[in-house]
């Protein structure tokens, strides 16, 4: 249609973070249902999937070393065109807030320098000041092979199922700036099951209700069930993870006997970086 045509495409770029424990089919899903999405709205354009692996230093149960999760997740999205892996966060000594590998993913677009690092992972807007531009948006840096029909600069929204933003509730484990920031300043999509309750979660947090319209929810109609905690377990237990996993991060698990008894034992009874983190913050 005509009238379309002054309302140019917004580019985006979809981040997922997490612990691909290992990567699963499930994560690979979420990308191409997003990216469905954004398209049949006719606003968007997906250019990138990126999928981000925690580093080691996040402490979670059970987590092996993010060289083998990198490796797995790089083997899962050779197939792709668009979806690629950034090992950015897990190769960082300490934890990082996914804010912060948000910010590092904007800056990236805004300059794409191999000097870039965490010290230009900035907020997109300076507290206690007036907005200059809308956030991710009319940006006067303009990628050389753009075309014609989109905005200015892509925006970065943090890709994630329900759980994740569920996860927003848990006390200590994000931090509430944190939280505004992501849904203001970047926007959230996320996956959720037919009927699940998402949409309750968000009319009872006041932060999310204020940036509702930056939260982008996507209905899962062909549900898929597999969890990485799941795949673990059957591997534990010397079960078939065919079909549930890329035969070749498969291959890779096998090859290097990776999830076992012992490995679900890492980080046994150690405090999660995030908790440890913030909990010793609000002491201060």
């Amino acid at each position: 249609m005509a009238m379309e045509d002054p309302e140019k495409k917004t580019e985006v770029v979809l981040l997922a973070c997490g612990s691909f424990n290992p990567i699963t089919n499930m994560h690979l899903r979420l990308f191409e249902l997003a990216k469905d999405y954004f398209h049949e709205t006719g606003k968007y354009k997906v250019i990138k999937g990126i999928i981000s692996p925690v580093g080691d230093a996040y402490k979670k149960k059970g987590l092996i070393s993010a060289t083998h999760r990198v490796t797995m997740a790089k083997l899962a999205t050779k197939s792709s065109d668009w979806v690629e892996v950034d090992d950015w966060e897990s190769s960082q000594s300490e934890w990082l807030e996914t804010l912060k590998v948000l910010r590092y993913h904007h800056q990236k677009l805004l300059s794409p320098d191999p000097t870039n690092s965490l010290h230009n992972a900035v907020p997109l807007t300076k507290p206690g000041r007036k907005r200059k531009q809308e956030p991710n948006r009319h940006d006067p840096v303009k990628k050389k092979n753009q075309s014609p029909d989109t905005k200015s600069v892509p925006q970065v929204k943090l890709l994630c199922g329900s759980d994740m933003l569920e996860s927003f509730g848990i006390p200590n484990l994000w931090k509430l700036e944190d939280i505004t920031e992501i849904v203001k300043n970047h926007g959230l999509v996320c996956i959720s099951r037919a009927g699940n309750s998402v949409q309750k979660f968000i009319y009872e947090s006041d932060i999310l209700w204020r940036h509702r319209n930056n939260i982008h929810l996507v209905e899962e109609w062909i549900t898929n069930d597999i969890s990485s905690t799941k795949i673990r377990r059957a591997l534990r237990r010397g079960q078939s993870i065919r079909y549930l996993v890329p035969d070749v991060v498969r291959a890779y698990i096998e090859k290097n006997n990776l999830y076992s008894p012992e490995s679900e034992d890492r980080n046994a009874g150690v405090v999660l970086a995030p908790l440890q983190k913030h909990a010793g913050d609000s002491k201060k």
